[in-house]
């Protein structure tokens, strides 16, 4: 599951065929680390992402639109400067590395005609996008990298563009019988980590593959090849090789039932138990295999600022809680005050004026008691005093009580929204989270002397029972209150994981009763999307909508509801079918 250089090549193959020729009419820079070029060739429009993310770098051709930021990024203007109307002269790979350059020809600002490469290297953590002039001098990359981030190579306006070879691996074109004999074959190594552990452009599964091809165990020592072994597997390295270059690709991902686990520039055959599908263009398989998990890791990237103060609100409160708990621990001998003044006022004249304390019967047990007192006081001066020591203890309560009660309506907010961000799996989705933060304090609303974008309205989750009954699921909040208030009717189902935040979750009836099925799994959806999503089995309260109310001032999603059935339910929900396409294919991959 790696974006290795036969990737790459099969990358550049399909892109060379496509956009050389093509002129560039758009440039934007969707987020810091990636490109989306607009590229005009035989009358067809085509996109090219690019993206130098650490965590997920890639280039592939791709139909999905991307917003693009209101003001656009320093390195973003300079392309539109340098690029923009640019002819694409080609596409090449550096050897197997993975590391494109693309060619391109522009008129510069006297109208001359120049040369200028737009590198691409998709190396993990180190991957970048660097413009570079027809002397190989680095005019401006996406990421600068300056001696003290790396001591390898600097990435700097000025400076000389060159590839550094940090893994000083054999260019598989260049490979040759002595190199394998003298090389390869007698490394220490397994026979899959001799090929990816010496050869540019090898994964670890595509050589697992060669050796599989050749019926050989990839995880064997390389000490157990005999001469057939090492011819065999050296053929099938000629195969691969010989479709590289004749640019034969049979882009694939390997699907374990839905899930995608594994993607290649060749079909595998080592998968036995899982699905090989072929796809027609490298583009294609890239895009579904890593588009969704890309959107999900910027989502995660956008969302860390809000989970830190989600998380910090929640300490705050915990401790306030704490605290909150240790002072109403202090109030529970009040009454012991309150029993002193009544027998002071009862007994006091038993006192007399160098008593320290007094004993006498309390008539709410019959038991005896010793009251201590101040004798320099009068005995109805005692009591006072203690009945104000118990006043101010009652009030103590009753303010920390009620201060006890917002903190826990506090805490329950913000565990809800934790549960959002997990939910989140759209930009809008973050962003009615930080309105809703903002909202009520917990967060500063963002100022800008412009008037921003209005936030977009996200949809609620739609699903459709096995026996065809609509089922809804909120996202955040808001969409809760709006479903459980405004889309529910007074007959259909709500369900909700008990005790524990959670989506709400509506069964429109629409005046029937729906089967068992049904509300197993609605109960289902209500566990995945809660706190107890992943345990095996999550408890459900489910009522009909007229049952739930909204007490007065709640916070959104905050109901009370006090006529409910419940119901054990598992948290998996595979099998339920979702609406949305784009929805679906999001669940089926995140499913435990």
């Amino acid at each position: 599951m790696a974006f290795d250089g036969f990737t790459i090549a099969a990358l550049v193959s399909e892109m060379d065929a496509k956009l050389t020729g093509g002129h560039i009419q758009k440039i934007a820079q969707p987020e810091a680390d990636e490109l989306l070029l607009s590229i005009k060739n035989n009358k067809t429009q085509y996109k090219l992402q690019i993206s130098a993310s650490p965590s997920l770098p890639l280039i592939h051709l791709t139909n999905s639109p991307k917003p693009s930021p209101f003001t656009a990024p320093g390195f973003c203007m300079l392309l539109r400067k340098h690029l923009g109307g640019a002819k694409i002269l080609s596409f090449e790979q550096v050897g197997l590395e993975r590391v494109i350059r693309i060619q391109l020809e522009n008129l510069n600002e006297l109208g001359d005609v120049v040369q200028k490469s737009l590198m691409v290297e998709i190396m993990g953590k180190h991957s970048n996008i660097i413009l570079v002039d027809e002397k190989n001098t680095i005019v401006d990359s996406i990421k600068h990298i300056n001696g003290l981030t790396s001591s390898v190579r600097q990435v700097l306006p000025g400076l000389d563009y060159f590839i550094p070879n940090t893994q000083h691996k054999i260019n598989p074109y260049e490979l040759t019988t002595n190199d394998w004999n003298e090389t390869l074959f007698i490394k220490p190594v397994s026979i899959a980590k001799m090929l990816y552990g010496s050869l540019s452009g090898f994964s670890s599964s595509l050589s697992h593959e060669l050796a599989y091809r050749s019926h050989l165990d990839g995880d064997a020592p390389t000490a157990s090849l005999n001469g057939n072994d090492k011819s065999a597997l050296m053929e099938q390295f000629r195969s691969i090789m010989q479709q590289t270059k004749g640019r034969d690709f049979s882009p694939c991902i390997v699907f374990r039932g839905a899930k995608p686990i594994d993607f290649g520039a060749f079909s595998f055959t080592m998968y036995t138990d899982c699905t090989c599908k072929i796809y027609e263009s490298m583009s294609e398989v890239v895009e579904t295999f890593y588009g969704e998990k890309d959107t999900l890791e910027r989502i995660r990237q956008k969302s860390i600022d809000l989970r830190k103060s989600v998380t910090n609100i929640l300490e705050r409160n915990y401790k306030k809680r704490d605290m909150q708990y240790k002072q109403l621990k202090k109030t529970d001998g009040k009454e012991k005050y309150k029993v002193y003044g009544e027998l002071l006022t009862t007994y006091g004249y038993q006192l007399s004026e160098t008593d320290t304390s007094l004993t006498c019967v309390n008539y709410y047990n019959n038991e005896e008691i010793t009251i201590p007192v101040d004798e320099t006081m009068t005995a109805i001066e005692n009591a006072n005093k203690y009945f104000a020591r118990y006043n101010k203890l009652k009030r103590t309560e009753e303010a920390v009580k009620e201060q006890q009660e917002e903190t826990e309506e506090t805490i329950t907010h913000l565990e809800s929204i934790m549960t959002e961000l997990d939910i989140a799996r759209k930009e809008e989705d973050l962003l009615v989270i930080r309105q809703e933060l903002s909202d009520f304090g917990y967060m500063k609303g963002k100022r800008s002397g412009k008037k921003g974008k209005p936030i977009k309205k996200s949809k609620p989750l739609h699903f459709i029972s096995s026996d065809g009954y609509d089922i809804f699921v909120g996202k955040n909040n808001y969409q809760n209150d709006e479903l459980t208030f405004k889309t529910a009717t007074g007959n259909d189902w709500w369900f909700h994981a008990k005790n524990m935040p959670g989506s709400h979750v509506i069964v429109k009836t629409n005046g029937e009763e729906p089967p068992i099925k049904t509300f197993e799994e609605a109960g289902s959806l209500a566990a995945y999307f809660s706190k107890g999503k992943g345990a095996d089995k999550v408890e459900i309260d489910y009522t009909q909508k007229k049952n739930v109310k909204k007490p007065n001032g709640g916070k959104p999603g905050f109901v009370v509801y006090y006529t409910n059935y419940s119901l054990m339910a598992s948290s998996h929900i595979e099998g339920i079918r979702c609406v949305n396409a784009e929805d679906s294919v999001f669940l089926e991959r995140s499913y435990v």
